[in-house]
């Protein structure tokens, strides 16, 4: 495998998407460089997929947050797909066939995703990693059988409880993240004072909404509350919990608001022990809470950067300035998965492709994959530790794990 230092061009219209590294650059120096200078149109960044290509170029759509407050996470997607695809491609597990990573930008917007997700069928776009955020993938997978989607995000159960025959989750699920969390809360601070709030968006009011309801059913007391996403200062709902003698606080929504509450609680000495859902598990929390991050609780999928599959590959990662953090190996793993079940299907169709993949375990850098219910990962409670300067040194606070 050749070295991730370099990265193979994207087929993206660069007038439109993401910067990508020409040859001889690094795409570390891109991906640092352009974080947030990333496409905005997605209808745009199809003049990849309708570009001319030969008859051995296939695409895999990598759909997910490019612009908002999920583009740290649509980042991750995008760099682990895309070294993915580069390994692919040098290995030949494929023969005759080039594969290409094709970005493009669902917003995690509901309407914006149906219109993404029409377009790479028209373009008979057959593999997608993605979509990331539920509320994207849930309205856009009603009526789609034609495309083989494995998602390294989206949590919500009603993705893959309807039963449909193209759609595959490579991450946990959000109704086991919930029983974690709960069990946590209630093993370690039964007792204590408890709030649990949400964003007001559908994904962090469905989570927080569980996570609740699991702490009632266990005899907890459950202060429930919301807080609007989006704000630059949360002193005033620092200050009421604080007030209401609160002790532990668990928040449904995205690591900006949960960083600058954490980061207002530490300042004001409101002694809040918080905790929160998956999309904690990037370093960029740690740039707005700062030190005040310090402990803070969430929940997480097993970090496959510490098992041996993934050694190789997340020192790969690592040398190019690549951190292995979050859900950027998940993302290579659901091209793996994707690539293993063509070469067994020996066909691009979706049916044959949806078959392989169920037909027997595919190994991967973060497990082997089985994907005989559609689902299957183990899930953790995690903590930032204090001084840790990244995810790749975040420790585990328990064993207790689902699958």
């Amino acid at each position: 495998m050749t070295s991730l230092g370099r990265i193979s061009r994207i087929d993206i219209c660069k007038q439109v998407g993401p910067q990508i590294p020409a040859a001889g650059e690094h795409w570390s120096s891109i991906m640092l460089g352009r974080r947030n200078a990333l496409a905005a149109s997605a209808a745009l960044l199809f003049c990849a997929i309708g570009s001319p290509t030969r008859a051995s170029d296939v695409n895999i759509a990598v759909a997910g947050p490019v612009i908002g407050s999920g583009t740290a996470f649509g980042g991750q997607m995008r760099d682990g797909a895309a070294a993915a695809v580069e390994a692919l491609n040098v290995s030949g597990l494929l023969p005759d066939t080039k594969l290409i990573s094709t970005v493009v930008d669902d917003a995690c917007d509901p309407n914006h995703a149906i219109a993404v997700t029409n377009q790479l069928t028209k373009e008979r776009v057959r593999l997608t990693v993605g979509h990331f955020c539920s509320s994207s993938s849930i309205p856009v997978y009603d009526d789609v059988a034609d495309i083989v989607q494995v998602l390294p995000g989206s949590t919500n159960p009603q993705l893959t409880d309807r039963g449909l025959e193209a759609v595959f989750r490579i991450c946990g699920c959000g109704d086991k993240q919930c029983f974690v969390a709960a069990e946590y809360i209630g093993s370690r601070h039964n007792n204590h004072p408890i709030a649990v709030l949400d964003d007001k968006s559908t994904a962090g009011n469905d989570i927080a909404d569980a996570v609740a309801a699991q702490l009632q059913r266990s005899g907890e007391y459950v202060n429930r509350q919301s807080y609007v996403a989006g704000e630059k200062n949360y002193a005033a709902l620092v200050s009421r919990l604080k007030t209401e003698g609160l002790r532990l606080a668990y928040f449904g929504g995205y690591l900006t608001e949960v960083g600058l509450i954490v980061r207002r609680a530490s300042e004001s000495g409101a002694g809040l022990i918080i905790m929160a859902n998956d999309p904690l598990m990037t370093s960029n929390f740690r740039g707005i809470a700062s030190s005040a991050g310090n402990c803070t609780l969430f929940t997480f999928m097993p970090e496959p950067g510490k098992n041996t599959n993934a050694a190789g590959i997340a020192t790969r990662l690592n040398a190019a300035n690549m951190s292995a953090e979050g859900y950027m190996l998940y993302a290579y793993a659901a091209v793996k998965a994707q690539a293993d079940a063509v070469k067994r299907a020996s066909s691009f169709d979706s049916a044959r492709v949806t078959d392989a993949l169920r037909s027997r375990p595919t190994d991967t850098v973060i497990s082997p994959a089985r994907f005989e219910s559609n689902e299957a990962k183990r899930l953790l409670v995690f903590s930032f530790p204090a001084g840790a300067s990244d995810m790749s040194k975040t420790s585990s606070r328990t064993d207790r794990g689902l699958t």
